[in-house]
């Protein structure tokens, strides 16, 4: 069985919930449900990694964090997640002002990069400001604009989607060992 090891990076703000999203997916399927208390993940024990078996073969997602203690500019990664806060509409604004530019900036040179969005904190959705709430149709036609291969979004608290978001990661990781690689037709998919 051909083995791949796959490099993933998380870009976004401090807080936004991405050391949350991978302290949950971490403890495994049976706290996806969001039952157990999340033991988070320290910085200092990057990568994050995660062994998945497929029909395709085996597969490490080494997952990397911006708050990773060497320089993840330095990175080559196969595949990269811009994560915001739904709850924190200056979140989404550095999403698109911010971490867009440092995609853009750091691997212009490789036009084949799968891009993905994720919301994270989606249980806060309800309990922000009105005016500050960010509904999915914003965050998706945003993504659609950032040229984003996909959108997903998940609460790692509640465990609410997180199941398929991280299908949706690992299936188009998988993909970019293939000579189509993970990138979309062109269009941003909602997931």
């Amino acid at each position: 069985m051909e083995s791949h090891t796959i490099t993933i990076l998380l870009l976004g703000d401090d807080k936004c919930g991405k050391s949350t999203f991978l302290s949950r997916i971490s403890q495994g399927r049976q706290n996806v449900a969001g039952q157990a208390p999340i033991t988070l993940l320290r910085d200092i024990d990057q990568p994050f990694v995660f062994e998945v078996r497929s029909r395709k073969g085996q597969y490490r997602f080494e997952f990397y964090d911006t708050s990773s203690p060497e320089s993840w500019r330095l990175l080559q990664p196969h595949m990269v997640i811009i994560c915001y806060d739904i709850s924190q509409r200056l979140s989404l604004i550095n999403m698109q002002r911010v971490w867009i530019k440092e995609f853009r900036t750091q691997f212009a040179s490789n036009d084949t990069l799968p891009l993905l969005v994720l919301g994270l904190k989606r249980d806060l959705r309800s309990e922000t400001d009105p005016n500050g709430i960010i509904y999915p149709q914003e965050a998706y036609r945003i993504s659609q604009e950032m040229r984003a291969d996909k959108y997903m979004e998940c609460s790692a608290v509640t465990g609410e989607l997180l199941g398929e978001t991280f299908e949706d990661i690992c299936t188009t990781a998988v993909q970019t060992t293939t000579p189509d690689g993970g990138q979309s037709d062109g269009m941003c998919r909602l997931m």
